[in-house]
């Protein structure tokens, strides 16, 4: 497959009306045919290193070519103002917080545009600058890390979280699990961070998904011998 035409012909294909049923209800709009994750990795094997194509997929607005777009991306080589249109374009949870860090997180520019992101009024845009930011910290070394800056996001956390939208508050409560599980010097930090702000409460919808309880994930971490050891991406 070498075309758009080709690749959304595929994604009709593999579509189905009990996975857009199941999309739908977690919040995704209408433009999409309904591809499991699964089917959508099958398909980025046979198109991977087509940058342009993954650029054009995105473009589309289709969430399941969004989500693929994602998979297939060079996220080093993508510049500010691509990344900024793909966030600003973000039309579902999965794309915001998913797909588009799994891309931003590989650049150059990520922490300054998750930065920004985090600051933005526009819910998806800070849920995805949150997630961005959690990238970061699972997967580059400590040495590389602004410490400071995330004790100050710790501190914003505590102070505001249990104010903020539904889906930044969700993806809060993951960055205090990420700074809890895989930066070493700030994990006492993180930890204090969770009991403070205690169990995060989330509206999700006609779903069975939960917020996990910060504190007990990072423990969970721990305990399975996964904390502290930094990932290779988080595309998913």
């Amino acid at each position: 497959m070498e075309t758009v035409k080709q690749v959304m012909s595929a994604l009709k294909k593999k579509g189905s009306a009990q996975t857009r049923k199941t999309f739908a209800r977690h919040g995704a709009p209408d433009n999409m045919f309904g591809v499991k994750i699964a089917d959508l990795k099958v398909i980025a094997k046979q198109i991977k290193g087509n940058q342009a194509l993954a650029m054009e997929l995105y473009k589309t607005g289709n969430t399941d070519a969004m989500y693929l777009a994602g998979i297939v991306a060079d996220g080093k080589s993508m510049s500010k103002k691509e990344l900024n249109d793909w966030c600003r374009a973000a039309n579902w949870h999965m794309i915001a917080e998913y797909s588009l860090p799994g891309v931003a997180h590989e650049n150059p520019h990520a922490k300054a545009l998750a930065s920004k992101w985090i600051k933005s009024k526009k819910d998806h845009i800070a849920a995805a600058g949150w997630n961005t930011y959690s990238g970061l910290v699972a997967t580059r070394p400590d040495s590389e890390l602004d410490l400071e800056e995330i004790k100050l996001l710790l501190r914003e956390i505590t102070e505001s979280i249990h104010e903020c939208g539904e889906r930044v508050k969700y993806t809060m409560n993951g960055f205090v699990i990420s700074v809890g599980g895989y930066v070493k010097p700030l994990s006492a930090k993180a930890k204090s961070t969770a009991k403070k702000i205690g169990k995060v409460s989330v509206e999700m919808g006609e779903t069975a998904c939960k917020v996990p309880l910060a504190i007990d994930y990072i423990a969970k971490m721990e305990s399975t011998g996964r904390a502290f050891k930094k990932r290779k991406t988080i595309k998913c």
